[in-house]
């Protein structure tokens, strides 16, 4: 049986069933029903028309859900013939089913799960291992989502950049148990990038591959984070970047600057430079300034700080984040380094200590925790 196969035809299956008249929750149910049942009969009896064989099982068992309710007739009224089995249309609705997925009444995580579930073909269980959450939890979360998506027409246009974010999010979940979340963001963002012709999809899907490029390198063999400078770039991968880049590139061209091919263009930089110290810093600084224009978010102004220092000295950089708040996350931790940057070892591990304190994953403290260790050792020297 070939799961990814499955998972792939699901979000075409449900999208048709929606536009035939299925209420959402409805739908989805049935198809999962017809997935079922593909898991069963398949291995014995493969179809020569997966897609379509899914569509007329799927609207089947609809249908049959549909007569054991109480508003049987009134239903029946509106999808009074099944349609006859054969191949399936060539109209691809997926895009509406991410648009319905990231719906602004829906909180974030929902949104999320909402995806993977819908649009990624993925279980509850799945889902509820990659979150570490019990199933019965995620199963409440998902299908309070539906209700609440349920009774939303599917023929308005939806919001590409909210369905953008909730892509995003996914990709930053990163990965546990089963299910390697990042790959799966990139997966629907390559899908949903064949889908629809638009810059800031073509963006995303650069800067996720950019990003997923550095994963090798970015921990230890004991699990440790490795900062960006001390990642070993000959296990970065380079058909990754390519790629990227090519894609980015002709995001570019097209000169509709937006957020994700802004970050795409910074990520970029920073994989065209075969050692730290080649990085060009003085144009991830010009980048990071629109980005800022496009966004005017705390979070990148303090990134910006960063890279502000690299390029002008820890002074400039300690000026430019002295004009941020200083509840920021990871404020404490970008004011610690440029402070060693800048020959105050003892200001720095005492910040270190404090970020790692504040620090939201246990990776992320221990780093910190030994970045102030390092500084407390060479100081009793």
């Amino acid at each position: 049986m070939d799961e990814l196969l499955l998972r792939s035809l699901t979000p075409h299956v449900l999208a048709i069933l929606v536009r035939r008249g299925a209420g959402f929750a409805a739908a989805e149910d049935a198809v999962q029903d017809a997935l079922v049942e593909a898991i069963r009969v398949w291995p014995d009896d493969p179809p020569r028309d997966p897609k379509g064989w899914l569509i007329t099982a799927a609207w089947r068992k609809f249908l049959d859900a549909t007569k054991a309710e109480t508003a049987r007739r009134r239903r029946e009224d509106a999808v009074e013939e099944e349609p006859p089995p054969g191949p399936a249309s060539g109209v691809d609705d997926t895009l509406q089913l991410y648009f319905l997925c990231a719906h602004p009444s829906l909180t974030p995580s929902s949104a999320v799960a909402l995806t993977l579930r819908a649009v990624g073909g993925l279980t509850t269980r799945q889902i509820a291992r990659a979150y570490l959450v019990p199933e019965a939890t995620m199963a409440q979360r998902i299908s309070r989502a539906k209700r609440t998506v349920s009774g939303v027409r599917f023929d308005r246009p939806g919001d590409v950049g909210t369905v953008l974010r909730v892509l995003y999010l996914v990709f930053n979940e990163g990965y546990s148990g089963d299910v390697d979340l990042a790959a799966e963001a990139i997966r629907l963002t390559r899908q949903l990038a064949a889908a629809i012709d638009h810059p800031e999809v073509a963006g995303l899907l650069a800067l996720m591959l950019l990003h997923h490029a550095r994963r090798a390198a970015r921990t230890a063999p004991d699990g440790s984070l490795v900062p960006l400078a001390d990642q070993d770039r000959s296990r970065w991968d380079t058909g990754l970047i390519a790629e990227g880049i090519e894609i980015l590139q002709a995001a570019l061209a097209r000169d509709r600057l937006g957020e994700f091919q802004a970050q795409a263009a910074i990520a970029a930089l920073h994989a065209d430079a075969l050692t730290a110290e080649e990085t060009d810093w003085v144009q991830i600084v010009e980048w990071y300034d629109e980005l800022v224009q496009l966004t005017d978010s705390p979070v990148v102004r303090l990134n910006r700080a960063v890279a502000v220092s690299e390029a002008d000295g820890p002074r400039a950089g300690l000026k430019a984040l002295a004009e941020l708040d200083d509840s920021l996350p990871r404020y404490t931790a970008v004011a610690a380094y440029l402070h060693e940057r800048d020959g105050d070892p003892v200001t720095a591990a005492r910040l270190y200590a404090e970020a790692a304190h504040k620090a939201p994953t246990l990776a992320e403290r221990d780093h910190l925790t030994r970045q102030a260790a390092r500084l407390n050792a060479s100081l009793r020297l």
